[in-house]
């Protein structure tokens, strides 16, 4: 089913928890949209405009995000298993804690995105742009991949005995 702009705004601006799983949501226009701890497992996002939208703890596990803008993004506990970020923009997307395992990233850009914590074992990173993408002790890597060598930075450990 695909939605109208008029349907979608009613939807994002329901009472919360939002149910979207499998909705087909391709070329959407959603931009800084609150889908804070939305479910919308197997929803086709392929093409969609999420510049700045909110999609902390959402659960997305299987969802199309091919060729989908997602530049400034929050998905920091976001469930990505398995989903499909082909193409798609992260530039600058917080992915903090994020569960990414299975997940295809091929060609997708993740320059500047905060991949602290985040779960990436078994993703696929091939052609992945990960210029500047920040990680840390925390964040798994699928194995054999190497992050440097992609252009990852790894952000040092925050001693809590300085903490101000």
């Amino acid at each position: 089913m695909k939605f109208t702009p008029y349907e979608l705004f009613d939807l994002i601006n329901r009472p919360r928890p939002l149910w979207l799983a499998g909705a087909d949501l391709s070329g959407a226009y959603l931009l800084h949209a609150n889908l804070i701890n939305a479910s919308m497992n197997g929803a086709d996002l392929s093409g969609a405009n999420l510049i700045g939208a909110l999609l902390n703890d959402a659960y997305l596990r299987g969802a199309n995000f091919t060729k989908a803008v997602l530049n400034g993004t929050y998905l920091r506990g976001a469930n990505l298993v398995n989903a499909n970020l082909t193409d798609a923009n992260l530039t600058d997307a917080d992915l903090t804690g994020a569960n990414l395992a299975l997940a295809t990233l091929t060609g997708a850009v993740l320059t500047g995105a905060n991949l602290s914590g985040a779960n990436l074992s078994s993703t696929d990173l091939r052609t992945a742009n990960l210029t500047n993408a920040i990680y840390d002790e925390t964040t798994r890597w699928a194995q054999g991949f190497n992050p440097v060598l992609a252009g990852a930075v790894k952000r040092a450990a925050l001693n809590p005995d300085l903490a101000v």
